[in-house]
């Protein structure tokens, strides 16, 4: 379940990345109850949580061109460098109770263009920290259980630290988490490239790996599939604190048990595709994932307390990191070395990028047919499009076949035992 951690780059990496998670993933919940708090508006959640994930969508393209060209350490040296700036920023204006709601959508701006060029940095380094390419699919699971694991501790301790003594500290204890991953960049030793990409123009090069996903069939399954159920998934991000606040009747504790909820869903997830040994099987387990998802996001919608909500979370939580793990794995394993940052950048445009704007519509609707109608409503948009993608399956799986043959991982027909793909 842990093979990738043999690997000294990969264990720095991992230790580093870790530690910074559970500070952003406290950063993120304050942000959310601190906006409701100064604001008391769905809209004004809604938008600044528009305004700090929209760049990923329209600078991933270009931030995967240059993610394909540059030392990826050194890019993630600068963009983690960047995120400890713009947490410090917040840190301060909170602190000195300076805070406004247009501060938040600047910062907010500017974390998003640093993330556009960070997370197809990140996909893209992933590779190199392991020397054996049999163990990538258990690193890219590791990643998603350090992700959750961050998940379920950082909530918690942010909801205490904000009872106690506001959402400041939270910002702070983020901007010094960063020293971690920093660190562990810094010692991470990788050999030079023996071949070194192709300088292209930036448009032949976004054209080229464009051209390289979407007529990829599995990949341009995949990515319209994440794009969609992402764009739902807004719902729940905007409006899990009106739940908490307004609907439940709690405080920050309830928003942090409600996220924690999510977190401790989506690590069983995280954990069991770590123990898996093959990527067979997956585009059928990312059918059920999204699905899964989907469903629990409608159903949730109709809640109306803590505890019947809960185990819907739980569950979300499930669906939604099996879903998100398993596609990252499945692309990883089937794009190209020379393409890897921009096809990387086009799946962070799906997961992250669409995000935002069903945040914007969530935050528009709720005041108007409420957050339960809304959730329930982006629910049954995820509903559908896997139910599309799922009658897609089998073409799926055929234009997989050749790849997977090519890579020693499917034998040709009429030799394999089993094929499972």
């Amino acid at each position: 379940m842990f093979s990738a951690l043999q690997y000294r780059n990969y264990r720095l990496f991992f230790i580093g990345q870790t530690l910074s998670l559970i500070g952003t993933w406290m950063e993120g919940l304050a942000m959310s109850w601190l906006v409701y708090r100064i604001t008391g508006s769905e809209l004004w959640l809604g938008t600044v949580t528009f305004a700090s994930q929209i760049p990923m969508f329209l600078a991933s393209p270009y931030a995967g061109v240059v993610s394909d060209r540059l030392d990826k350490r050194k890019l993630l040296l600068a963009t983690q460098g960047l995120f400890a700036l713009a947490a410090g920023a917040l840190a301060a204006l909170v602190l000195t109770k300076t805070i406004q709601p247009w501060h938040l959508l600047v910062l907010g701006v500017f974390v998003g263009c640093v993330s556009a060029f960070d997370m197809p940095a990140r996909q893209a380094l992933v590779i190199k920290l392991v020397d054996d390419r049999k163990h990538l699919a258990n690193a890219i699971a590791m990643n998603s259980t350090q992700f959750n694991v961050a998940r379920l501790i950082g909530p918690p301790i942010a909801a205490a630290t904000i009872a106690s003594v506001g959402e400041g500290i939270c910002f702070l204890i983020n901007t010094i988490s960063f020293l971690a991953v920093i660190g562990g960049l810094l010692q991470i030793k990788l050999a030079p490239e023996q071949n070194p990409p192709e300088r292209k123009r930036v448009w032949h090069a976004l054209k080229e790996g464009a051209t390289y996903a979407w007529h990829n069939v599995p990949i341009r399954a995949l990515l319209v599939l994440m794009m969609m159920v992402s764009f739902a998934s807004g719902a729940y991000g905007v409006l899990l604190v009106v739940f908490a606040k307004d609907l439940y009747h709690g405080d920050a504790h309830t928003l942090g048990i409600l996220s924690g909820a999510i977190g401790a869903g989506a690590l069983i997830s995280a954990l069991y595709l770590a123990y898996r040994q093959s990527v067979l099987g997956l585009p059928f387990v990312i059918a059920c994932a999204s699905g899964l998802f989907s469903l629990s996001m409608a159903l949730f919608g109709l809640t109306h307390n803590v505890w019947s909500g809960l185990p819907f979370l739980v569950v979300m939580g499930v669906g939604g990191m099996l879903h998100m793990g398993a596609t990252n794995t499945v692309i990883q394993t089937l794009v190209d070395d020379h393409v890897r940052g921009r096809v990387m950048s086009f799946y962070a445009m799906s997961f992250v990028g669409t995000m935002p704007l069903g945040s914007l519509v969530a935050g528009i609707l709720s005041p108007q047919i409420g957050a339960s109608w809304v959730m329930t409503g982006a629910g049954v948009i995820g509903l559908l499009a896997v139910f599309a993608y799922y009658r897609a399956l089998p073409t799926i799986r055929s234009a997989m076949r050749p790849v997977y043959e090519s890579k020693g991982i499917l034998q040709p027909k009429g030799r394999e035992v089993v094929t499972g793909e």
